[in-house]
């Protein structure tokens, strides 16, 4: 069993069924994979559905993230001091550096991200959509 991170982006384009990024994410999951966001993610992905007050598509998410999610990293002070890190040394922004973190700590085999700036960091295989 993989343990895949997924960034905000690869749950908005599940979530919405974003046409041609849908499928990429599809590609990249397999049926027996844990999944991983952190409460980042969570964040993210409700912001515009508020914005927006359409309930719907916030329950979709809100259910995508309790049936489908395996594992919900909280930001506790192990992962704000692993992204401090990675932002001092990667120059990442501040979100990125905080997933990369969750993803690291939570020991996942892939990262899952549309973000080609991340491709370059090594401690975890990043794929791309």
């Amino acid at each position: 069993m993989r343990k895949v991170y997924l960034d905000s982006a690869p749950v908005i384009y599940f979530v919405e069924q974003t046409p041609n990024f849908y499928a990429r994410v599809r590609a990249h999951l397999q049926p027996d994979d844990w999944l991983v966001v952190c409460e980042l993610t969570r964040l993210e992905c409700r912001i515009l559905p508020l914005r927006q007050r359409n309930l719907a598509l916030l329950a979709d998410f809100d259910l995508f993230f309790t049936q489908y999610v395996n594992q919900v990293m909280p930001l506790t002070s192990g992962v704000p001091d692993k992204a401090t890190d990675i932002r001092a040394y990667h120059r990442y922004n501040l979100a990125d550096s905080m997933h990369l973190a969750a993803a690291v700590l939570a020991e996942c085999d892939l990262f899952l991200t549309n973000d080609l700036r991340l491709t370059n960091f090594a401690e975890i295989q990043v794929v791309t959509l």
